[in-house]
């Protein structure tokens, strides 16, 4: 697998700000755990990270607020004037504001020879051009919720314009740990140490731009602080490619393929044919055992052509057959490469009708899902669970009527204003994908597989694919979305590792999709 090895090594649960700081509290006030003992761990740990990272640095300018952050901070720098550093600490929080802990770890600091300086006398054009040099970011912790301004905002810009590599201490200052959005000037890290409980933030949206590399560390607390009667449970849950394997067990040697499922992909309207054929193509390669689609019969040459085990239907065609076809798919995908015509219009509402009359589930993306928001306020029933939404943040703004930049600010907040509005499992595409499940008690899944690669047309459409194949051999519509977008991004990864980003096109990743649903090879 070529997932990257410190996304494999992250915490399955993660945790809102909030619930971050009930962690810290059930560590120090139930369990007796010294503050500052949790501070000194915190900045040895950051500090071995740095070592590991940039074996040949000798010298640190350590940027601190007046929080615990910037006390995370002041251990830092301590810790790297034993090891005979040179270190500067550029003071941007006020010293007479640092809490207890803080100011003990300031002392620290002093009591090594750290050399310090207000950030109003740092002269940045003296101090930044020294070789084998690092920035520590001390300034902001999680408990962002308001851009940052002031002295703040400008050390931020300091440091992004210094050029050299950075290492956030907890989170990169600037970046929102519940939403992973920018909060105005966000320092662009190299790697970032985080804490105690991984911030939601930090792995999807904007917040792998900002935080690098993700190192976490429990701080050595004990298992207690998670398990307690007011320890928070976590807000979201880490997948990847690992978490599929459960739901993909070798098939049984009488298998046939009336036992693996009907796929049937709606869509491909003229212009647009290869959309639902690499959604069709993405389905056999997943493992469905009879793929059927139903498109424009124009297109019925060239599908052939290209997949003959594919079985095609033409909307032209006289005694097409549809409705004969409708009933005998076990799923239906709808939207690839559908349009928004008249001919649009009916397939859909073809499927919502085979949906209702058969409880056929149904795996809904592209213009099906712009189709379906037009029906937003005309009082036609839109709720259903009996289904899979598959939109990116453009679609999913339609359907929920409000701006992409509200879909962005708040990734959790669309995610499961979606499957409270439409009902069924809900996925929102992006950068850290996100699904919401049917079932309302699980938790929201947060999805680290994937690349920039994948910023290609026709990508959407193979993950639909997927998702559809996996509901037809009977896994549930959570299993078979959250397996999906991983095995999606997985396969993803390894067409980057066989040739890189750029230039990656949806049908490179077919291969290795049949690779991952079959882990046992």
């Amino acid at each position: 697998m070529t997932m990257q090895d410190f996304t494999s090594r992250l915490p399955r649960n993660l945790y809102s700000a909030a619930r971050v700081q009930q962690l810290d509290r059930v560590a120090i006030d139930e369990l007796g755990i010294a503050g500052f003992k949790l501070m000194q761990i915190a900045g040895k740990a950051a500090f071995n990270a740095l070592l590991e990272r940039w074996p040949q640095a000798n010298r640190l300018i350590v940027f601190t607020g007046a929080g615990n952050n910037g006390g995370d901070g002041y251990i830092i720098a301590g810790l790297a004037r034993e090891q005979g550093f040179s270190v500067n600490i550029v003071q941007v929080g006020n010293e007479s504001a640092l809490s207890s802990d803080a100011k003990l770890a300031h002392r620290y600091a002093v009591e090594r020879s750290a050399s310090m300086i207000e950030f109003s006398e740092f002269e940045s054009e003296l101090q930044f051009g020294h070789p084998n040099s690092v920035i520590v970011d001390a300034l902001l912790g999680t408990g962002l919720d308001r851009d940052v301004a002031g002295n703040y905002q400008l050390a931020i810009d300091c440091i992004n314009a210094s050029g050299l590599p950075v290492l956030a201490i907890d989170i990169p200052s600037g970046l929102n740990a519940d939403t992973g959005i920018a909060m105005g000037s966000t320092v662009v890290a190299a790697v970032t140490v985080t804490f105690i409980g991984m911030k939601q933030g930090l792995l999807t949206g904007q917040g792998r731009d900002f935080a690098g590399t993700v190192i976490f560390n429990n701080l050595d607390v004990p298992d207690e602080v998670y398990t307690r009667d007011s320890s928070p449970p976590p807000s979201a849950c880490r997948i990847d490619i690992n978490y599929v394997t459960q739901f993909l067990a070798p098939r049984t040697r009488s298998s046939h393929k009336g036992k693996h499922g009907h796929v049937l992909v709606i869509g491909g309207d003229y212009g647009y044919g290869g959309a639902a054929l690499m959604a069709a193509e993405a389905a056999q390669r997943a493992g469905a055992g009879l793929v059927s689609v139903l498109t424009r019969s124009a297109h019925r040459p060239a599908y052939l052509a290209r997949r003959p085990e594919l079985m095609v239907l033409g909307t032209e065609d006289e005694d097409a057959g549809i409705e004969a076809l409708l009933a005998r798919a076990d799923v239906i995908a709808i939207g690839p490469g559908l349009g928004r015509s008249q001919w649009s219009r009916k397939l859909l509402q073809l499927a919502l009708g085979a949906q209702v009359s058969a409880n056929t589930p149904l795996v809904v993306d592209a213009d099906a899902l712009n189709l379906l928001s037009e029906r937003v306020g005309s009082g036609a029933p839109s709720k259903r669970e009996n289904w899979i939404l598959t939109p990116h943040p453009g679609e999913a703004a339609a359907l929920l009527s409000c701006a992409v930049t509200e879909i962005q600010a708040d990734r959790f907040w669309a995610v499961a204003e979606l499957n409270k509005r439409w009902g069924g499992c809900c996925l929102l595409k992006g950068s850290g994908s996100l699904i919401c499940a049917a079932n309302a008690d699980q938790p929201i899944y947060l999805c680290t597989e994937g690349n920039a690669g994948m910023a290609s047309g026709g990508m959407g459409d193979v993950l639909s694919g997927v998702a559809a194949s996996l509901v037809a051999q009977g896994m549930t519509l959570t299993q078979s979305l959250c397996s999906a977008v991983c095995i999606h991004g997985e396969a993803a990864d390894l067409a980057m590792a066989a040739g890189g980003q750029r230039g990656m096109v949806a049908t490179d990743l077919l291969p290795f999709i049949r690779q991952l649903v079959n882990p046992s090879l």
